[in-house]
């Protein structure tokens, strides 16, 4: 995930809010790879020379498999995309952006039919790659006349995942929160729920945070004025760990994550 949330703590009669929010939240986290958690699975076809998944690569995408590079609309993170049939068990995928490769995936299918090992790539939103893999169980077959890679799929297993697509930073000063990231995002945002800029992000322009509950705080994305995205954040009671609920509106998934503080 990399539209995190980095929010402040509950204000106190005797406490600034700058020392609560120091002490809830302030430092470096980390996801647990072990702990991502989607219940909405992916719908992926490969029918009639045609590839198409529209939740995949942030906001779906349907192009010939012939191998050569096809445009791609509506998609921040990449407008061109390469998909090619290597064999009948692999696929590859690459994703492009201003001329730039910025996506690469080998997909590759068991010999059952029943998972798919996802090795990736991926710099779309990034300074530096985030590299790792999924494993992905079948949860319905694929359709008459498709392709053995078609059907629906959910995630059960990252392996390799990079530290620099799971750590994020916060540092509260006052009544703002500065947030940054090894794959480059920041923002700093005040805590009333206005909106702010958020750089390095080509699908998110603004940011806002507010606190909904003791512990609880909510960050919506935006892109062009548009909500793209709403996370929840809630930490725990001893400030160790922070359980995240986010919404993708783009592909209307949902995502349950847990961060682990360093």
């Amino acid at each position: 995930m990399k539209r995190l949330i980095f929010l402040s703590a509950l204000a106190g009669f005797l406490l600034p809010l700058a020392a609560l929010a120091q002490s809830n939240l302030d430092g470096t986290w980390k996801l647990d790879p072990n702990q991502i958690h989607s219940p909405k699975p992916l719908v992926v076809l490969f029918q009639n020379g045609i590839y198409k998944c529209d939740e995949c690569y942030s906001g779906g995408i349907e192009v010939k498999t012939d191998g050569a590079y096809h445009s791609v609309s509506g998609n921040p993170y990449i407008d061109m995309a390469a998909v090619k049939i290597v064999d009948a068990r692999h696929v590859e995928f690459n994703g492009q952006k201003n001329g730039k490769l910025v996506i690469t995936d080998q997909i590759e299918l068991s010999a059952d039919g029943n998972t798919t090992t996802e090795t990736f790539s991926d710099s779309s939103n990034s300074t530096t790659p985030v590299t790792g893999k999924y494993v992905f169980e079948r949860v319905a077959s694929a359709p008459p006349g498709s392709l053995p890679f078609s059907g629906s799929w959910r995630v059960v297993k990252a392996e390799g995942l990079s530290d620099n697509g799971l750590t994020f930073t916060f540092k509260s000063e006052g009544d703002s929160v500065h947030m940054t990231s090894p794959t480059g995002q920041s923002y700093t945002a005040k805590l009333d729920g206005t909106e702010a800029p958020y750089h390095g992000d080509p699908g998110v322009t603004t940011v806002s945070l507010k606190r909904i509950g003791p512990n609880t705080y909510e960050e919506t994305d935006k892109f062009s004025g548009k909500v793209v995205g709403v996370a929840r954040m809630t930490v725990s009671a001893d400030g160790k760990t922070m359980s995240m609920d986010v919404h993708d509106l783009r592909t209307d998934r949902t995502f349950k994550y847990v961060a682990v503080k360093q």
